[in-house]
């Protein structure tokens, strides 16, 4: 399995941000955002072959109480679903990030799916992969990157759509080189959504183009 980091650090997004969190980066991603800010795990031949036992041994060396799995894509590897059994076995509280492209249908249950929903400023809405949605179990998680208005009221739009609100925790999170989250606070409060402002926690802390934290 393609890896191309697995480090320690404190949750930066989702419904957990602010826990200490154990990440597994997987290589390679089909995608590509126009906001991404991990484009040194695109290519799946830019990671380190390693071994199932081997990714949960370093993992288990960091800490399992809580683990997300991200990218890259996690499931563009085929390894991804066994790999969220063990370390569930392990009693570890699995969190996947996911763009949304792939099926999610494969992955167990007990995994809390963190499912990112491209927006049209992403360049990739044509890959978002509906049928996902009512697969998603009610601890899973939804999130949409907002990066202009159009993005804002299209994300409002898909979740009455696909009558989200109220279902799961829906994340809107403001692209970070983008528009000043405060613009975000005042759209969400106008418009009296049920929705999480998601700010990345860890380029606050860091500096934002950091890796391994």
């Amino acid at each position: 399995m393609k890896i191309s980091e697995i480090f320690r650090s404190i949750q930066g997004e989702s419904t957990y941000a602010g826990l200490p969190c154990t990440f597994i980066r997987t290589a390679g991603c089909s995608l590509r955002c126009r906001y991404c800010d991990t484009e040194y795990a695109l290519d799946q031949n830019a990671g380190e072959e390693m071994s199932l036992d081997s990714i949960v041994s370093a993992a288990s060396n960091l800490g399992l109480d809580l683990v997300e799995l991200t990218g890259g894509e996690p499931l563009e590897r085929p390894e991804t679903p066994e790999l969220c059994r063990i370390l569930l076995d392990k009693n570890a509280t699995v969190l996947l990030e996911t763009g949304g492209a792939h099926p999610i249908d494969s992955v167990p249950p007990d995994v809390i799916k963190i499912l990112d929903v491209k927006t049209p400023s992403s360049r990739m809405e044509s890959r978002n992969r509906w049928q996902n949605l009512p697969l998603l179990s009610p601890h899973d998680e939804i999130k949409f990157v907002i990066g202009s208005r159009e993005d804002f009221d299209w994300s409002v739009q898909v979740c009455r759509d696909h009558n989200l609100f109220g279902r799961h925790a829906i994340l809107f999170s403001p692209v970070f080189t983008g528009k000043p989250p405060l613009e975000l606070a005042q759209w969400i409060l106008a418009a009296g959504i049920p929705v999480r402002l998601q700010l990345q926690m860890h380029k606050y802390i860091w500096p934002p183009d950091a890796r391994g934290v």
